[in-house]
């Protein structure tokens, strides 16, 4: 690797532009544009068909889209097909704006027009490259003869925009902005200017894409600036942004250029776009909710969208694309869980209508995602927070501190074990097959109490499938039968600690009751019981403690 052969390819503006500085954040929406259905099919292996590109056209109007590009209809039959059966199906909504691309040459551009024929409104992208590189290299053109190029396609749309039926607004691009000389660029698009006479109610778009990043997010966003103070009308014009992302900061790039005083965003869902993309819209726009900021686009079903994408466009969004990943809001560690149940508890209880939930940067139920499922999920680096908080939260179970932890280590063990995730059913059935309600060896039949001095209780139990009747008493119910099993058994044990709680709420909800003992291999056991009668729950909570002691079942991670 021989990093010497590398040089800087950008150029700084000839004067600081660093006003961007002192902005804290976006603090309005810009005018969003998708390239989804050009710049992101093109980059498709198998590009879309028509019945995909109307369907993922639907979504894009959906999510409240106002503007975008639909193809580039002089590439191919396809391509042209595809715009005409917008237009000839009316697919287009009134308040949707569709835009189309055109290279900056006379055949492409009148093909381009034919295409147009009938569109209420359009917006006509044209473009050519102004980049040092791309004259020297490709075109061999000088500055004067590349400027000319753009001129002469301006003249040719303004012209035939005259002659179609439409409602045409125009945009032009000066490709390979990153890598052309910036007052040569300002140069170029001043003189498009001077062609389209654009006024603040007919405004002229000039894009200035990051086409190849060669930068940092900085530095574009002071050419960025520049443009915005020197550009000739400026109030008669919109500048957008194009950026992609071959360093990796096509989203930094963007939201500095809107600080520098860009107008306009042009980019697609999850960021696909060549080689390695497009700024992703859902990210910018997600990272200004996130600052209480309304993005006009609507991404409340993240889960829908993704399915969309991934069905026409054959691409698979990555498990950690922010905001729409399955797994970017999954918290598998113990102590990430831990702080996410407290804070979910403390906003719940304090009514908050602000959201600051530790390691969850907005509400994961925003862009249709569940809490249960998507962020807490349990393997074997979970902890007690993650599992007692699906166990409440989904089915109403709120186990006692170290009954808490214990399950934990339980539920930790089994994962390690399996190598595997537990889905929050599989828990529950761990919970249910191993701790409530067990019958075996020893099950308790019938109970009755009498009160005198000390409660007494008559017990009708099985033991290994053989009916026994016995008697205890003890200073409550619980105590009694716990003296019962002892004295009539030969069972050693202490209960370490009691809890109970309803599993509903009304008249018909069932109690819940926990048990810990600690039996004569000083060894702790958790045992829970569910029943219409908290008497009867408590006391099948004891005898499943007791049974998980008899068959030798541990709760720590030495016993599994």
């Amino acid at each position: 690797m021989n990093h010497n052969k590398y040089a800087r390819g950008y150029f700084m503006p000839p004067v600081a532009c660093n006003d961007w500085v002192n902005k804290e954040y976006i603090k309005e929406a810009p005018i969003w544009c998708s390239v989804d259905l050009r710049d992101g099919n093109q980059s498709l292996i198998t590009p879309m068909n028509l019945e995909e590109k109307v369907s993922f056209f639907k979504l894009l109007v959906d999510v409240g889209f106002k503007e975008i590009e639909v193809g580039f209809p002089a590439a191919s039959e396809t391509e042209y097909e595809f715009l005409r059966t917008l237009i000839e199906q009316d697919l287009i909504p009134d308040d949707v704006c569709v835009q189309v691309l055109t290279q900056a040459r006379e055949h492409i551009i009148r093909k381009t027009f034919d295409a147009l024929s009938g569109c209420k409104q359009a917006i006509v992208h044209f473009y050519n490259s102004t980049s040092y590189a791309q004259r020297e290299q490709v075109f061999k053109k000088s500055k004067e003869e590349i400027k000319d190029i753009a001129v002469n396609g301006a003249k040719l749309v303004k012209q035939l925009a005259d002659e179609t039926q439409g409602n045409f607004r125009f945009e032009y691009s000066p490709e390979s902005f990153t890598g052309t000389e910036i007052e040569y660029a300002l140069e170029v698009c001043n003189a498009v200017i001077d062609i389209f006479e654009p006024t603040p109610d007919n405004k002229l778009i000039f894009n200035l894409p990051g086409t190849v990043q060669m930068s940092l997010p900085h530095i574009y966003a002071s050419q960025i600036e520049y443009m915005s103070k020197h550009l000739q009308s400026r109030d008669s014009v919109i500048i957008s942004l194009h950026a992609h992302n071959d360093r990796g900061t096509g989203v930094a790039d963007s939201e500095l250029g809107v600080l520098a005083g860009a107008d306009r965003i042009e980019g697609t869902l999850f960021g696909n776009g060549e080689r390695t993309g497009n700024v992703d819209i859902i990210t910018m726009a997600m990272n200004m909710y996130t600052h209480g900021v309304d993005p006009l686009l609507d991404f409340s079903d993240i889960p829908k969208i993704v399915d969309v994408y991934e069905n026409v466009t054959r691409m698979n969004v990555y498990e950690r694309q922010p905001y729409s990943g399955k797994l970017v809001f999954a918290a598998f560690s113990g102590s990430h869980q831990d702080a996410i149940a407290k804070g979910m508890n403390y906003r719940d209880t304090n009514k908050l209508d602000t959201w600051s939930v530790p390691y969850l940067p907005i509400d994961p139920k925003d862009v249709g995602r569940q809490y249960e499922s998507d962020v807490i999920r349990i393997n074997s680096q979970s902890g007690k927070g993650g599992i007692a908080y699906i166990l409440h939260h989904m089915f109403g179970y709120d186990l006692p501190p170290k009954f808490r932890e214990g399950f934990s280590y339980y539920i930790k063990s089994v994962s390690d074990h399996k190598h595997a995730e537990l889905q929050a059913k599989e828990i529950f059935d761990i919970f249910e097959n191993e701790f409530k309600n067990l019958n075996a060896p020893l099950e308790m039949m019938d109970y009755h109490f009498v009160r005198g001095d000390e409660m007494s209780v008559n017990l009708s139990i099985t033991q290994d499938g053989i009916q026994k009747d016995i008697t205890g008493k003890g200073n409550g119910r619980l105590d009694a039968v716990a003296n019962a099993l002892r004295s009539n058994l030969g069972l050693t044990f202490d209960i370490l600690d009691y809890s109970e709680h309803s599993l509903a709420k009304g008249s018909n909800s069932q109690a819940v009751a926990y048990v810990q003992i600690d039996d004569c291999m000083n060894e702790e056991r958790f045992g829970v019981g569910v029943h219409d009668d908290i008497i009867a729950a408590s006391i099948h909570a004891l005898f499943s403690a007791i049974n998980r002691a008899i068959i030798g079942k541990s709760e720590s991670i030495k016993g599994n």
